[in-house]
C-alpha cells in the first residue's frame, strides 16, 4: 500500500497562526534543557548555549524546535514542576525574543508546565506520556487550541524499561491512539501528530516492529512524528554508543521518511534536513 492510497492523511498544521505543510516532511530540532538527557551532545542547559543551538538548528532547516527541561530517558531523575518551570521558561523566552518566526514545541507531560510555555510564547504540546501523567492535558490542549504530539509509553521514564511486553505491538499502540484521538477530538483539539514512542516502553524487536509497520498508522488519517535519533534501538543494535549513532540515525530517518513520516524529531539538524532532499528528489521522480 503506498502512503495516501486509501486514507486520506491531514498534511498541515496550524501552530500560533502559522500553517505548516507537513505534505513536505519536516525536521524537529531538538533542544534539552537537562544535565542529564541520554546523548550528551544534546545538553544544552544554559540560555546562552541553547540559543546558539536554536540558531544553528533553524539555520540548518529546522521547522521546529522542541525544547525539554525534564529527561525522559529510562531512571531518570524526576524533578517537581516548579524546577521544570524554572528550567525551560527563560530559553523560551530568549528563543521567542531571538528568533520570533521560530515553531516552538514544548516537550512535557504536565500540564502546569505547558500551559506557562504556551503563554511564553511557544506553539506545540510534546506529551510523552499521551496524557496519561495528567488528567488535565487534553483539556489544556484543547483550551489553548494549540497542536498536541499524542506519544505512546506505558509507565513512567522510571518504570517504561519493566513495562516492555507487547502480544502484538503494532496492534496495542494503534488501539491507545484510536482511543485517545478520539477524546481529544471530542474535547475540540483540531491538530494531533501521532508518534509511535520509539524507546518507550519498548525493545528493540518492538521499535523496528513498529518502524516497518510506520505507514500502517495512516488509517488514522493523522500526521506521524518519528523521534528515533541516536537513541538505543540505533546503537544497541550495531554495538556502539549514542555518540557515534548518527550514521545509523540517518538511515533509519530514510527509513521512517519511506515509511510515511512526516516529521523526523532529531539531535543533528543538518543531516535529516539533507535525507528529507534526497528522500524527496527520488520520490518526486524528477530527472536532470
Amino acid at each position: 500500500m503506498t502512503q495516501d492510497t486509501f486514507f486520506h492523511k491531514k498534511t498541515t498544521l496550524n501552530a500560533g497562526g502559522k500553517l505548516i505543510d507537513l505534505s513536505t516532511p519536516k525536521v524537529m530540532g531538538i533542544i534539552n534543557i537537562t544535565p542529564d538527557s541520554f546523548y550528551a551532545g544534546s545538553r544544552k542547559p544554559g540560555v546562552d548555549e541553547a540559543l546558539q543551538q536554536a540558531e544553528k538548528m533553524l539555520l540548518g532547516g529546522a521547522a521546529f524546535l522542541d525544547i525539554g527541561a525534564y529527561s525522559s530517558r529510562p531512571n531518570a531523575e524526576d524533578i517537581s514542576i516548579a524546577e521544570e518551570i524554572d528550567r525551560l521558561l527563560p530559553v523560551v523566552e530568549a528563543i521567542v525574543a531571538a528568533f520570533p518566526d521560530a515553531v516552538l514545541s514544548i516537550d512535557t507531560f504536565r500540564t502546569q508546565v505547558a500551559e506557562a510555555a504556551i503563554r511564553a510564547g511557544a506553539h506545540i504540546i510534546n506529551d510523552i506520556s499521551g496524557g496519561s501523567l495528567d488528567e488535565n492535558m487534553f483539556a489544556t490542549a484543547a483550551r489553548l487550541q494549540v497542536p498536541y504530539i499524542l506519544m505512546h509509553m506505558k509507565g513512567t521514564p522510571q518504570t517504561m524499561n519493566q513495562l516492555a511486553q507487547y502480544d502484538d505491538v503494532f496492534t496495542e499502540v494503534l488501539d491507545y491512539f484510536v482511543s485517545r484521538y478520539q477524546q481529544l477530538k471530542q474535547l475540540g483539539v483540531h491538530d494531533v501528530i501521532i508518534d509511535p514512542g520509539f524507546g518507550f516502553a519498548k525493545k528493540n524487536e518492538h521499535n523496528y516492529t513498529l518502524m516497518n509497520r510506520l505507514q500502517d498508522f495512516d488509517i488514522l488519517g493523522l500526521p506521524t512524528l518519528a523521534g528515533i535519533s541516536r537513541k538505543r534501538m540505533i546503537y544497541g543494535l550495531l554495538e556502539t554508543t549514542a555518540a557515534e549513532a548518527l550514521n545509523g540515525t540517518t538511515v533509519l530517518n530514510t527509513i521512517g521518511l519511506m515509511k510515511g513520516a512526516n516529521i523526523l524529531r532529531v539531535h543533528d539538524v543538518k543531516e535529516a534536513v539533507e535525507a528529507v532532499k534526497i528522500w524527496e528528489t527520488v520520490n518526486s521522480s524528477k530527472t536532470f
